[in-house]
């Protein structure tokens, strides 16, 4: 019987599963225009409701070209400093942008803000400049909008398939500071990959307000937690953050309460067995070698990831620099075919950001070293 089975299973047409859809994810978007060093930097911004402070005394940096998360709890203020930052709203303190910032902000409502009456097609016809006019139909297969869909109006697509092309509208225009507050929400595993790599691959800079682990895992190389009104500045991706937390998602920071409500019956057990005291006293100090001994290890690892950074980014820089070296070489040789010198144009910017990863990881180092007090 399993002979049979098995060669009736032999028999059996293959089916290849999305052959089309993983055809067409390497999507280049156009570059973004060049903003100045520091597109965001924040000094002492806070923002109170009445007698509510939501957040005070944010200060950070955001450097041109990175990738960082706002996570936290809702209510917290993540998308509160998004408005102080595109400046919807008042608030406390100094936040400057840098030269040249043109901000991109997609959030759930922006889907509804669509144009009904007209096609998928014309919607990012008319956003759509240059060459990429050319691909149109290309990248809306790539989101999803393949064949007939294209030409669908917009007012009878679903909530998700909306979301899809608002972010396609979104990534087509000539912007360098994406702002992206949950651009997860609504979307399948299939059009989340295509979007991670498109903004993986966009070369401005982009803050993300998101819960979704997998989404930022590989996307975001710093993480700013918002809570207790304060915002805190975390080096490494999401999950050197989690680590650190002690968490398994980013889902847990709602679900985390304070551990108060224990003690009180803690000590009404007291109260009802007095010998138990000492032995419970002595409880913590049992757990503090264990304790210190997690916080060491933890410590070690956190150095190592860092120094690896460093390491990773040095050898870029010295692939790179090979690679410039060659280029150069067939140049001085007159060995010109009609794209080396754009080649070269893009190993230099290449470089340039290869160097600013390599200053930025040497940077957390040093951060890193001296807060743990190690020489």
């Amino acid at each position: 019987q399993v002979q049979s089975r098995m060669k009736q299973l032999a028999k059996i047409e293959r089916i290849e599963v999305d052959e089309v859809d993983t055809s067409r994810l390497n999507l280049r978007f156009p570059p973004a225009p060049r903003s100045g060093d520091y597109p965001v930097i924040a000094d002492g911004v806070g923002k109170a409701y009445g007698d509510h402070q939501v957040f005070d005394g944010a200060t950070f940096t955001i450097k041109r070209g990175e990738k960082v998360a706002f996570v936290g709890k809702n209510g917290e203020g993540k998308s509160t400093l998004v408005k102080c930052i595109m400046g919807e709203i008042p608030f406390t303190g100094h936040l400057k942008l840098g030269h040249n910032v043109k901000i991109g902000y997609f959030a759930q409502n922006q889907a509804q803000l669509l144009d009904g009456e007209i096609t998928v097609f014309d919607t990012i016809d008319r956003v759509a400049v240059g060459d990429i006019r050319t691909k149109i139909r290309d990248i809306l297969g790539a989101f999803m909008f393949g064949g007939e869909a294209s030409d669908k109006k917009v007012k009878v697509l679903s909530g998700g398939e909306k979301t899809r092309l608002a972010m396609i509208r979104l990534l087509l225009e000539p912007v360098n500071l994406l702002i992206l507050d949950e651009p997860t929400n609504h979307l399948d595993m299939s059009t989340k990959d295509i979007l991670k790599q498109a903004i993986k691959d966009f070369d401005g800079t982009v803050i993300v307000v998101s819960h979704d682990r997998e989404f930022l895992d590989g996307l975001v190389e710093k993480v700013y937690e918002f809570g207790g009104g304060k915002v805190r500045e975390c080096l490494g991706g999401i999950y050197e953050f989690l680590e650190k937390k002690k968490l398994d998602s980013l889902a847990e920071l709602e679900r985390n309460k304070p551990s108060t409500p224990d003690k009180p019956a803690q000590d009404t057990r007291n109260t009802t067995a007095p010998q138990k005291p000492a032995t419970q006293q002595d409880a913590p100090a049992q757990r503090q070698g264990r304790v210190n001994y997690t916080e060491q290890r933890e410590r070690q690892r956190m150095v190592k990831r860092a120094e690896k950074k460093v390491a990773e980014a040095e050898a870029s820089i010295a692939d790179i620099e090979a690679r410039i070296a060659e280029v150069e070489a067939r140049i001085a040789a007159g060995e010109v075919d009609a794209d080396i010198f754009e080649r070269h144009a893009a190993l230099g910017k290449q470089l340039d950001n290869a160097m600013s990863l390599w200053e930025l990881a040497g940077i957390e180092l040093d951060e890193l070293k001296q807060s743990l007090g190690i020489d």
